[in-house]
């Protein structure tokens, strides 16, 4: 049997892993390693390929098997991750550092290389997961504005208030007491 690296695309969450560790665990895979945007599997059949791709497919993923892609979908995932595990509060450095090292590649070649696939750069993809982020927590009430934009690595609430309505509009308290708040599904804030 030998290992297979799969690049998984719409994995945004934990519930996430849990949906694709179960169905590769029915189709019996192995797993080694699994987390958003990427498992490793190994299984003694050799045409479990078109498997795998099915039962993804038909829980809303899709395999990307494009090398531009998976980085694209590596990128995505990193900064998904950065803002949805509460880790901006405790970076020391810049998102550009942050996205080199973590993908082990120049910045320059990920950014150009992410607009040409999405049509849109990558700090924009990182302020677009950002609003929504507010957006959920305005919903639920979760934080202040000023817990919001410590927490997003704003550098004030006035900044962080700005952004939020570029993107949408509407100030944080306007989008507050609309009585059907619109949100966008984590996986189409961009083209894929």
């Amino acid at each position: 049997m030998t290992n297979h690296e799969l690049h998984i695309k719409n994995m945004v969450c934990s519930r996430c892993i849990k949906v694709v560790h179960d169905e590769l665990t029915k189709l019996g895979c192995t797993i080694h390693s699994i987390e958003l945007g990427k498992a490793v599997v190994s299984h003694p059949a050799a045409d479990i390929d078109e498997s795998i791709r099915n039962v993804l497919q038909q829980n809303g993923f899709e395999l990307i098997e494009d090398k531009r892609a998976q980085i694209v979908d590596e990128i995505k995932t990193a900064i998904i991750e950065l803002i949805y595990k509460d880790k901006l509060e405790k970076m020391n450095s810049n998102l550009s550092d942050f996205i080199s090292e973590k993908l082990h590649k120049d910045y320059h070649s990920l950014t150009s290389l992410f607009s040409s696939v999405t049509s849109i750069t990558i700090e924009k993809f990182f302020i677009l997961q950002k609003v929504e982020r507010v957006k959920e927590w305005l919903v639920y009430n979760d934080f202040t504005l000023s817990e919001m934009s410590f927490k997003l690595g704003y550098s004030s609430v006035a900044h962080l208030s700005n952004q939020f309505k570029q993107v949408t509009g509407l100030t944080p308290t306007e989008f507050k007491k609309l009585k059907n708040q619109p949100r966008n599904s984590l996986d189409s804030l961009s083209p894929r």
